[in-house]
C-alpha cells in the first residue's frame, strides 16, 4: 500500500494545508511535526501558531499562549490569500483560542458543512503528561470545536478526559467512538496506539452508522513523540487531495507506522516519529 501522494510539477502550486497548532521547541511534535509531514508529502504547509512551548525530549517546562485574535488573524490571512485544501488543529491551549479558531473557520468554509475538511486533534497533554490545555477548556473542545470537526482524532488518554471512557478492549473502544461522534463531529477516530496491552495498534473510525477498523502490528520503539500530530497531518494532506475519510485514515496509518519504524533517539528522553525516511 502506498505512502505517496500526488505532487505538483516543479513550478506549479502544490496542495496547501493549514495547521493551527503550538510550536515545539524540540522539533518533534506540534506544528514542526506537521510541517515535516507536509513537506515530505509534497504539500505546502501554512501555520497559525497558537502557543510557544518550552519543550525538549524530557517534557514541557512551560508555554505562552498567543492572543486569540492573532491566532484567528493568521487563519484568515492565509485562507483568504493562499487558499487551502484542508485544515487541522493541534494544541489550542485555552477556551478563548478555541472559540476564536471556530469563529474564524465558520467564516471561511472550514469544517461543519463547509467545503474545507477540518481534522481536530484534541491535544490535551504532552506524552509525558504535561498539561497543554487550560483548566476548563475541555468543555470548549466538546461543545465548540467538535461540532464543526470533520473528524476528531484523540488518543486514549484524551478519550478518557473528553468522554470519561477508559478504553481497554474492542467494546470500550466502540463505546468511546459512539460518545465522541455524539459530540457532533462527522467522523470519530479512536486511536489505539496507547492500548499497550495489545500486540496490535488498533484504530477505529466511526461515522454514526458504520465502523472501520485499521490495525498494524505494534512498533516496538520508545521514540514516538509527535505520533498523533504526524497521523493527523498525513490525514489532512490526503483529505486535501480528495481522499475519502476511510482512505485518508488508512493512508495516515501507513504513514505514521513507517515513521515509527524509522524513529530515532533525540536528547535524553523520547525521540520523534521520523518522516525524514522519505527523503533518505
Amino acid at each position: 500500500m502506498t505512502t505517496e501522494l500526488p505532487t505538483a510539477p516543479t513550478g506549479l502550486t502544490p496542495v496547501r494545508v493549514l495547521t493551527v497548532a503550538g510550536s515545539d521547541s524540540g522539533g518533534g511534535a506540534g506544528m514542526q511535526a506537521d510541517l515535516r509531514t507536509f513537506a515530505t508529502l509534497g504539500v505546502h504547509g501554512c501555520v497559525a501558531v497558537t502557543a510557544v512551548t518550552v519543550q525538549n525530549s524530557l517534557g514541557v517546562q512551560g508555554f505562552q499562549e498567543i492572543e486569540p485574535q492573532i491566532v484567528a488573524g493568521q487563519i484568515t490571512s492565509v485562507v483568504t490569500d493562499i487558499g487551502i485544501g484542508a485544515a487541522k488543529t493541534g494544541m489550542l491551549a485555552s477556551s478563548a483560542i478555541i472559540e476564536a479558531v471556530v469563529d474564524a473557520c465558520g467564516g471561511l468554509d472550514i469544517g461543519g458543512d463547509g467545503a474545507i475538511p477540518l481534522v481536530a486533534d484534541p491535544v490535551c497533554a504532552s506524552m509525558h503528561g504535561d498539561p497543554l490545555l487550560a483548566t476548563g477548556a475541555l468543555d470548549a473542545l466538546r461543545t465548540v470545536l467538535f461540532p464543526i470537526a470533520t473528524v476528531v482524532t484523540p488518543n486514549l488518554d484524551e478519550v478518557r478526559l473528553i468522554t470519561g471512557i477508559d478504553v481497554v478492549d474492542d467494546a470500550s473502544q466502540r463505546d468511546a467512538a459512539r460518545a465522541l461522534h455524539g459530540l457532533g463531529a462527522r467522523w470519530a477516530l479512536v486511536k489505539g496506539g496507547h492500548l499497550r496491552s495489545s500486540a496490535q495498534s488498533p484504530d477505529l473510525l466511526f461515522d454514526g452508522a458504520q465502523f472501520h477498523e485499521f490495525t498494524h502490528s505494534r512498533i516496538d520503539t520508545p521514540h514516538d513523540h509527535g505520533a498523533g500530530d504526524t497521523l493527523s497531518a498525513a490525514m489532512a494532506s490526503a483529505l486535501a487531495h480528495g481522499f475519502s475519510m476511510p482512505d485518508a485514515v488508512a493512508f495516515g496509518k501507513r504513514w505514521v507506522t513507517r515513521g515509527l519504524e524509522a524513529a530515532y533517539p533525540l536528547g535524553a528522553g523520547h525521540g520523534p516519529v521520523n518522516p525524514l525516511w522519505k527523503v533518505g
